[in-house]
């Protein structure tokens, strides 16, 4: 059935005045996973989960080592990567959408229409745009993906859902699955992590010769913890219940990767298509994720919470095994993406926070391509200037950590370096007076929860796992 569903959609795309003919423009994919832990692919030092396809990206592409995203919660995390803004600029600092702020309704509660998107700017360029998968920008109608820049849709609004068919008749609407506006029946799900890829290898084989871009957002490895039972059988021998359907579901996603791959090479693009994947925050406390070295998870801003993997793959453009140790951003995937594209100087969309990285990538430029990273979530912020971490809590005294010196956070250097903390408070509050008020927020539960993630006495993974 989506087959047929994609295969019409292509169909009446193509006769609405696409391009008649390939030009031979680089194709893009952005693959964006879901709560991975960050040593959970083996190209990041997981071994107890065989990721082969992933760990063909690092190996065919560059593996970037110090990679954030501008929020460790979903929803705030993917509208930074879908604008290549801070998504506090906009309102869009909290994780939900949730409860209206004073001045706000619920027609505002979604990613702001006015915000030009990854899927409009290809558009603009002549891409055919394809948006499969966790949506999570506002259930409302104009926040739908079709309304953002996106020809097609194949996928849910919420943040979450089961990867099973439901059986009931009233389902939570934003776990409705859609084909552009049509409501897919449930009894078509077979497992999400394989209906998402049979939509995007189904757009690529119909999509032929024309270009196109592909936002792929995996809900996976997001509880609920659903897995299919022949992956559970090959990880038997992992004696956690929840570790093991964590492990089978990385599996699944995994062979997703490397079926979409494959169907690059045998349409015969496969040098002609930029491949980005990253991970939307840190392992979350609920899925038995992995986060590594790194102190903290979901939800927080030590590393463990925003730093994340994120691979790059584009033959004969970037360096195959290659590895990028200098801080980035996953707000610099769309200015990247519009580079590799060669787009026109008038399709960027305006004020971005994110840098071109393939003039660093190919040696093209020397430095850092940023001197400084933000985040924000209400009560919780934090700054990074070089090595220097600065993390602000309210009520809470301000830790400043080294993270060339002190990876795992676990030295407070507070004491001996007034200075620092003194420049990284000033910088940090500047940028806040460039933000707009948030638009909804979490709710006092939320609020109480990140104040205990970062206490500085919270450094157990017991005590990490203690709140989401």
């Amino acid at each position: 059935m989506i087959r047929a569903f994609i295969s019409c959609a292509i169909l009446l795309g193509t006769t609405f005045g696409f391009a008649a003919a390939q030009d031979f423009r680089t194709n893009v994919l952005l693959i964006v996973t879901d709560d991975a832990g960050y040593a959970d692919f083996g190209c990041y030092g997981g071994k107890e989960i065989p990721t082969p396809h992933i760990d063909s990206l690092a190996r065919d592409g560059v593996k970037f080592t110090q990679a954030y995203v501008s929020a460790s919660v979903c929803c705030p995390s993917r509208a930074g990567i879908l604008t290549g803004r801070y998504q506090q600029r906009f309102g869009h600092e909290f994780n939900g959408p949730s409860q209206p702020q004073p001045g706000f309704t619920k027609d505002d509660m979604g990613l702001a229409p006015d915000e030009i998107t990854i899927g409009e700017a290809f558009r603009k360029e002549g891409y055919r745009t394809f948006a499969v998968g966790k949506w999570h920008m506002g259930l409302a109608p104009q926040f739908h993906p079709r309304k953002q820049g996106f020809d097609e849709f194949y996928g849910f609004l919420g943040g979450s859902r089961s990867y099973f068919s439901v059986e009931k008749k009233n389902i939570n609407p934003g776990w409705v699955m859609h084909l552009n506006e049509f409501t897919v029946p449930e009894s078509s799900i077979t497992y999400l992590t394989d209906d998402l890829t049979d939509a995007t290898t189904e757009f690529i084989n119909e999509t032929f010769p024309y270009p196109w871009m592909i936002y792929l957002s995996f809900n996976a490895v997001h509880t609920p913890m659903h897995a299919k039972e022949a992956d559970l059988q090959q990880f038997s021998d992992i004696e956690s219940k929840a570790r093991r359907s964590y492990a089978a579901m990385t599996k699944t996603l995994d062979d997703a990767v490397g079926r979409i791959l494959a169907e690059l090479k045998e349409q015969g693009i496969e040098r002609n298509t930029l491949v980005m994947l990253v991970n939307d925050n840190g392992g979350a406390t609920n899925n038995s994720s992995d986060n590594g070295p790194y102190r903290g998870r979901k939800g927080s801003k030590w590393e463990g919470g925003i730093r994340v993997p994120l691979l790059m793959r584009w033959p004969g453009h970037l360096p195959a095994g290659a590895t990028y140790d200098r801080p980035v951003s996953a707000l610099d995937l769309l200015p990247t993406a519009l580079a590799a594209i060669e787009a026109r100087p008038s399709t960027y969309p305006r004020n971005l926070d994110g840098v071109n990285l393939l003039p660093y990538l190919r040696n093209e430029k020397a430095g850092s391509p940023h001197e400084l990273l933000f985040w924000r979530r209400g009560v919780a912020a934090a700054v990074r200037k070089g090595p220097w971490k600065l993390i602000r809590i309210e009520g809470e005294p301000v830790a400043l950590v080294n993270l060339d010196d002190d990876p795992g956070e676990r030295t407070n250097r507070l004491a001996d370096r007034p200075e620092i903390v003194s420049e990284l408070m000033s910088t940090l509050s500047l940028w806040e007076k460039e933000l707009s008020p948030p638009k909804w927020v979490e709710g006092d539960r939320w609020r109480k929860n990140q104040i205990y993630k970062h206490q500085w006495d919270v450094q157990t993974r017991e005590q990490e796992l203690k709140f989401p």
